[in-house]
């Protein structure tokens, strides 16, 4: 048993506090020592392992630190190793995380959900605008244009069937009014641009099929922000009218796509000029934030303008030179596949690669906290409660996204039947999901309380879908093999 006191009398003044604290901590050390080496401890005892490392009440705090920083490391050497995984199994790696972050928090209880709840929308958050900044960096404008109507057509014709799907769900197995029915169906209808972009580059598509899902998925997160701050505007007792949201969501992506352009071209011409000082990607990176924080004051669509932001960066250097803009030594192929001159193509390419580099790991950092913190806020009664509503919610989803695939077809005629099932399977809910859940249960109180559960069981099953379609899009479309030269037979000469 603990000591419960540790009190010396007739040592009141502030000289023997120091050493009265030293003489606790070392009898509390011994105490603790000898418990553990008294306990037949084994490493299947899992709830003497908590509570050696999290007793209440004892001065000597550093084996707590100590658990924190072992169970950080293991978290993020596991979400290494199941993003590297994710080539070989197929299984996304936003699965394990979640399964990770159950076992710590509700199963084990090794952590306190509660202590994080606060924090899990800006984690989410600030991840989402590091994957958009990212996916801009990486697109090419060529291709979103010959490619932009088909993942036009899918993002819209897709979000808004599905939308209707999951609304007419709630509504009769909640008995939700319209408004809040059209809140589950806009948190719950866009695809997550977080979780198929690895994926995709994973399996073995075609480059079409790649960009058009990749259009629908960049173009679905901003659909289900400006959806959900609009549905949240009008519950709170803004106007409805058709011509007045209309004009709001215009206006939003007008300012968003304006900034991310105009702050664009202004740091691609001082980039040159700053990527030989130290800490560059920093400062690019605080440039995002502003970006994101002063489009958003403006009542501009934050995450289109980071979006545009990264598009501009990766594409507008080459603009300027196709179009004569500047100077060719001024006008150099920042981020572009174009040849540039012998001395600056090396450094050109090195910087694009460390800007994605720095960037990318940081979202993964990010986004592996997110989603184990995810896992661990979900309540099991929750689950069971809205299991068969999460299961109606899918069912929804799906058929909505066979119909949008189906009647698109006009959209993307040169894709054969398999790539049409497979764009059908890749339907993943992620990270915007679980964000604009939290966003709307902060916004809206009690009534939505079972959001956070109902989205964690949604992304989970969507996900399983998407390990269906990348075992089939493996089983359907093989790597090549590499022929291996056979040895060629001696001559003899005659």
């Amino acid at each position: 048993m603990a000591p419960a006191s540790l009190s010396f009398p007739g040592t009141n003044s502030g000289t023997n506090s120091g050493t009265n604290s030293r003489a606790a901590r070392k009898i509390v050390f011994i105490w603790r020592h000898q418990s553990f080496v008294q306990s037949n401890y084994s490493f299947a005892s899992i709830l003497y392992f908590r509570d050696y490392f999290f007793t209440p009440g004892t001065p000597d705090a550093s084996m707590n630190l100590n658990f924190f920083f072992a169970l950080l490391g293991g978290l993020l050497v596991l979400a290494f190793v199941a993003n590297r995984l994710v080539r070989f199994t197929g299984v996304p790696d936003v699965i394990i995380l979640m399964a990770t972050g159950v076992v710590i928090g509700p199963v084990l209880h090794w952590v306190n959900p509660d202590v994080f709840r606060g924090a899990t929308q800006g984690f989410g958050s600030l991840a989402l605008i590091l994957i958009l900044f990212e996916g801009g960096l990486e697109l090419k404008l060529r291709e979103i244009i010959s490619h932009f109507a088909g993942g036009v057509f899918l993002a819209i014709f897709s979000y808004a069937l599905s939308v209707l799907g999951v609304t007419l769900v709630c509504r009769h197995a909640l008995h939700f009014a319209w408004i809040p029915s059209l809140l589950v169906g806009a948190t719950l209808g866009c695809i997550s641009s977080s979780i198929i972009l690895p994926v995709l580059q994973q399996v073995k598509l075609r480059r079409e099929v790649k960009v058009t899902l990749l259009v629908e998925a960049t173009l679905g997160d901003a659909l289900a922000v400006l959806a959900v701050t609009t549905l949240l505007d009008i519950a709170a007792g803004g106007s409805a009218s058709a011509k007045i949201i209309t004009w709001s969501l215009f206006s939003s992506v007008i300012v968003a796509v304006a900034s991310g352009v105009l702050i664009g071209i202004l740091w691609s011409y001082l980039l040159p000029l700053l990527s030989e000082e130290r800490f560059w990607h920093v400062l690019t990176f605080a440039v995002v934030l502003l970006i994101y924080s002063g489009v958003h004051a403006l009542h501009g669509n934050d995450l289109v303008a980071v979006l545009v932001f990264g598009l501009t960066l990766s594409n507008y250097p080459a603009a300027q030179k196709r179009f004569h803009l500047g100077d060719d030594a001024e006008s150099a192929d920042w981020f572009s596949e174009t040849p540039v001159k012998q001395e600056h193509g090396g450094s050109l390419a090195k910087h694009h690669g460390q800007m994605l580099t720095f960037h990318g790991e940081l979202a993964f950092l990010i986004r592996t906290f997110f989603f184990v913190l995810l896992g661990a806020l979900v309540e099991f009664e929750g689950l069971r409660k809205h299991a068969v509503l999460a299961l109606g919610c899918f069912g929804a989803l799906l058929i909505a996204r066979w119909l949008s695939v189906q009647t698109g077809r006009f959209a993307w005629r040169a894709f054969t039947s398999h790539e049409r099932e497979l764009m059908i399977w890749f339907l993943p809910r992620g990270l915007i999901t679980a964000v604009l859940g939290i966003e709307i249960v902060e916004a809206r109180g009690a009534d939505f309380a079972f959001l956070p559960s109902l989205a964690f069981a949604v992304i989970l099953i969507t996900n399983l879908a998407l390990l269906v379609g990348s075992l089939r899009a493996k089983r359907l479309f093989p790597e090549p093999r590499v022929a291996v030269p056979e040895p060629a037979s001696p001559q003899i000469a005659s």
